[in-house]
């Protein structure tokens, strides 16, 4: 089973140029997980949070295209909270870890990469649900 422990900071390659920077995103070079779905998250209002939720199955790349934000991680027993603010390193997240995305600044894009097409059915949406789950789990320390 997963712990926060397990969600890293990835840096991307970073092609500094005089008519602009590009950075890149590979399979297998910067994430561990072919890409099934990319979406993007952006003109979030003020105060509010995106997230809310852990995957069953699921691995997440998130990158901050542009402005900032944080991603709270708990894995059911310690929290972490991860800012992100630079579009050339990303927050790579593993499933069985609970998410929450907040503290958007004005103009943030928000980038995420998924391991698996989307499927309701791979979604924890309650917290409670969440951790019960992984008592569940055999061996599972938590």
């Amino acid at each position: 089973m997963h712990t926060i422990d397990d969600c890293s900071i990835i840096n991307l390659p970073k092609i500094l140029d005089d008519r602009g920077n590009l950075s890149i995103i590979e399979y297998a070079r910067q994430i561990p997980f072919p890409i099934k779905r990319a979406y993007w998250i952006y003109d979030v209002p003020g105060g509010e949070m995106r997230g809310g939720h852990a995957y069953k199955t699921l691995h997440e790349f998130i990158v901050s295209l542009s402005g900032s934000f944080d991603v709270v991680l708990d894995d059911g027993s310690r929290t972490k909270v991860v800012s992100l603010n630079r579009s050339y390193y990303g927050l790579l997240v593993p499933n069985m870890i609970w998410r929450q995305l907040e503290n958007f600044s004005t103009n943030a894009v928000c980038l995420v990469l998924a391991s698996q097409h989307y499927s309701e059915a791979d979604y924890l949406r309650d917290y409670h649900q969440f951790t019960h789950t992984l008592h569940e789990v055999p061996g599972c320390p938590r």
